[in-house]
């Protein structure tokens, strides 16, 4: 029976992704802060479903996350969903630090530890939601959009790392645009927004196919091609707002 751990699992497209995988028969761990949202997960199948409270920039995170992984007793599939992010014009610096502290130290942390599990057993599949606001710097949501180009950018090394040292680890990351979720609730009006579900499905797809990086959907595609022949001295004047 195949395993996965699935990190942000409460609510949004980790729970979806759950959702997906548990119907497919794998047997789950799912973490994130908030237990009582993961244990209604494990009420649909107590047999199939490990729960573990985390909080990806806790000091204890990396343990919990290597028991949660010990219960199952093998995991080949980690898909990392935590995340945070808002527009922040005024650069409030406690929501920049914030940002930095789940989207860079969390994120690290946990991934790198699911590296160093998976290289001990040989091979796995690691799994990232990033975002395609790591393509150019946004100066609506500065730390957002930098935080994802760090895990763009970690998750190439990672994989190239793995292949120096002859590991089988692979790594799929996924670049969703605008996603109808809680991280964006209240926080502006947003245009292609996309559902949870769907985007879940694609991101399993993706993984299926062992796709490297998988920008969500052919709209976002179309879009970051277009972003990427906007020369930097141009980008820097734009006005961008979703407002």
């Amino acid at each position: 029976m195949k395993c996965a751990i699935v990190v942000g699992a409460s609510s949004g497209i980790g729970r979806e992704v759950a959702k997906l995988l548990l119907a497919g028969g794998w047997r789950l761990g799912v973490a994130a802060r908030r237990e009582d949202k993961l244990n209604e997960l494990k009420a649909v199948s107590p047999a199939m479903v490990e729960v573990c409270r985390i909080d990806v920039t806790a000091a204890d995170a990396a343990d919990r996350l290597l028991a949660l992984a010990e219960k199952l007793g093998s995991v080949d599939l980690f898909v990392y969903c935590s995340g945070v992010g808002k527009q922040n014009p005024g650069l409030d610096r406690d929501v920049e630090l914030a940002t930095v502290g789940v989207n860079v130290t969390g994120f690290t942390q946990m991934v790198d530890t699911m590296f160093a599990y998976m290289a001990e057993r040989k091979g796995g599949h690691i799994a990232v939601i990033s975002s395609i606001a790591g393509t150019k710097g946004l100066g609506v949501a500065p730390s957002y959009s930098a935080t994802k180009a760090y895990q763009n950018t970690y998750i190439q090394a990672l994989e190239q790392l793995s292949n120096m040292r002859g590991l089988n680890i692979r790594f799929t990351d996924i670049r969703p645009g605008f996603v109808d979720t809680d991280l964006l609730a209240g926080s502006g009006c947003y245009p292609m927004l996309m559902d949870k579900t769907a985007v879940a499905r694609k991101l399993l797809r993706a993984v299926g196919f062992r796709r490297h990086v998988s920008v969500i959907d052919w709209r976002y595609r179309f879009l970051v091609f277009f972003w990427r022949l906007i020369p930097n001295w141009l980008w820097r004047r734009l006005k961008i707002s979703n407002k």
